[in-house]
């Protein structure tokens, strides 16, 4: 699915406005802004925990807020993180693989207004299972 300029800036606005909510005790703040079919946007942060095994990734929070608010059609995902090239942890491939596709964008922008590099899910999870 081909994804409009505005609802990719819609997109990489909401994930760098959120990021600012995100709790870490590392150095990396992450905000996420997801797109529905039906053009719906959510958003998430990243929440560390003293116990970083309970860590909840922002794709993973931005995806649940999503299906709590009763959508599971997800066609787009854009990462704010000051860090160049980041992309999605293989469990969040997995959230983005569950409810949306291999046809999936990523957006992702390591500055506001920098440039977005854009992938397809299966670009960055090639051997993903069927």
């Amino acid at each position: 699915m081909e994804i409009e300029d505005s609802h990719m800036e819609k997109l990489l606005s909401i994930a760098w406005d959120v990021r600012e909510y995100a709790y870490v005790l590392g150095p990396t703040k992450v905000g996420c802004a997801i797109l529905t079919r039906k053009g719906h946007f959510f958003a998430g942060c990243n929440v560390e925990h003293r116990f970083r095994s309970h860590d909840v990734h922002a794709e993973v929070n931005a995806i649940t807020n999503m299906v709590t608010a009763g959508h599971t059609d997800l066609v787009a995902v854009a990462i704010a993180a000051e860090r160049e090239r980041f992309t999605p942890c293989g469990a969040c491939l997995d959230w983005i693989f569950q409810f949306g596709s291999e046809d999936c964008r990523v957006l992702s922008q390591s500055a506001p207004g920098g440039p977005v590099r854009t992938y397809l899910a299966r670009d960055l999870m090639p051997h993903y299972p069927k």
